[in-house]
């Protein structure tokens, strides 16, 4: 079979709602300045999408630094990948300051989170290694694992008695093999919310021998007394041997790191084959994300307020019966039962009656009869949004219990 036939033939999961979805559920276009209220469609809109936690994307002081910041050196410079022509005195500056604030020896930089996690895990792991991964990691993480050529054991998620299975398994393996045992979870899962159980995974080394990794992607600058993410919340960041963040989340920006011991990182700068072949950060994304990493540091109101919003969400919610699962992070999600039409008019009837925007995520991403609406709270969102919100919710959840979008699907 021709290979383009059988694409067209079989879009995929997600693909095959294309022709009746796009623009509207999948890739959708969000108008006007990142806050709380955007505009889709000409329409005024509460927005829970945007990964913008700390309101940095587009605080006045980051917006003074990041504009000068093109004027001064344009989005060319530097050229080159980093090994090759593409360092900066300002790149290595970065990684110091991402180095003590995360309270390791060192730091990389990466130019994308996914990219980043999964080249990271390609050097880490030689043929003879064993990986022992979270079900509920990032789909950066799964497609990171699937280029590994040893073996590769998952555990249930944040389920401690089936990750302590899989390094019984991995530790019999090894002994053959001669290689090593890395485990990957995650300092918050994106989709449900909840902390990776990190204080448990380190307990078992003191029966395991292995490393652990750690993509803090939504706990980086959120989480722990500092913001230094979902180690410092839980008292071992130090226990982390390589922690991984991004700049896309907290920081508002594009560009990731990984902090660690400093011959390790030493390691991952010369073996990342994604970074030895790919330019370097630009100096506008540098520059700006040094300046976001100090309001981080002196500007704990940022992630107070965050909180506060974060609080009243989901308590709100919580008290008007919604099922928000485990999540103990800013990740608010929301969780309904139907089907994927009853999805869309659902989001449908949210988006133009009652003007919220927020994320829907249906199978295959959950299972079949599940709709989970991802609520991303900042630090900018007001009492109001959030009130507004809940009612709609409230609104939204009695059609869906009494069919009503089963009939609009239906006709």
């Amino acid at each position: 079979m021709d290979i383009f036939d059988r694409i067209r033939k079989d879009m995929g999961p997600l693909g095959r709602y294309a022709d009746v979805a796009e623009g509207y559920y999948i890739f959708p276009k969000l108008e006007g300045e990142l806050s709380n209220r955007m505009k889709f469609q000409g329409k005024e809109v509460i927005v829970w999408s945007v990964n913008n936690y700390l309101g940095l994307a587009n605080h006045p002081e980051v917006r003074e630094v990041d504009s000068q910041a093109m004027k001064d050196w344009g989005m060319a410079y530097p050229m080159g990948s980093r090994m090759m022509s593409g360092n900066t005195d300002l790149h290595d500056e970065l990684e110091k300051e991402l180095a003590e604030f995360e309270n390791k020896e060192a730091a990389v930089l990466v130019n994308f989170g996914y990219q980043g996690i999964m080249s990271s895990i390609d050097a880490l792991l030689g043929r003879r290694d064993v990986v022992v991964y979270d079900s509920g990691c990032h789909a950066c993480i799964v497609d990171g694992v699937r280029m590994h050529s040893g073996k590769r054991l998952v555990f249930q998620h944040n389920d401690i008695e089936s990750c302590e299975k899989m390094l019984q398994t991995a530790t019999n393996i090894v002994s053959e093999t001669g290689g090593g045992i890395l485990v990957i979870s995650e300092g918050v899962f994106g989709m449900r919310g909840d902390q990776g159980k990190l204080r448990e995974i380190v307990a078992l080394k003191q029966k395991y021998n292995f490393r652990l990794l750690v993509d803090d992607a939504h706990g980086f600058g959120t989480l722990g007394k500092t913001g230094a993410g979902a180690g410092e919340e839980q008292g071992v960041q130090d226990e982390i041997d390589v922690y991984f963040a991004t700049f896309a989340k907290s920081m508002g920006s594009v560009g990731a790191f990984l902090a660690g011991d400093e011959d390790i990182i030493k390691y991952l700068k010369y073996n990342m084959r994604s970074q030895i072949f790919a330019k370097s950060l630009a100096m506008p994304v540098v520059i700006g994300a040094q300046k976001r990493l100090q309001m981080l540091k002196t500007m704990p109101e940022l992630k107070d307020r965050l909180w506060a919003n974060v609080n009243m969400l989901q308590s709100g919610l919580k008290e008007a019966g919604f099922d928000i699962g485990n999540t103990n992070s800013c990740v608010s999600p929301v969780y309904m039962h139907g089907e994927v039409e009853e999805a869309m008019n659902l989001v449908y009837d949210l988006r133009e009656n009652h003007r919220i925007f927020c994320s829907i995520v249906v199978y295959p991403v959950v299972p079949k009869g599940v709709i989970l609406l991802r609520l991303i709270p900042t630090s900018v969102h007001t009492e109001e949004d959030i009130k507004e919100t809940i009612e709609a919710f409230k609104e939204v959840s009695v059609k869906l219990k009494a069919d009503a979008y089963k009939a609009k699907a239906a006709s």
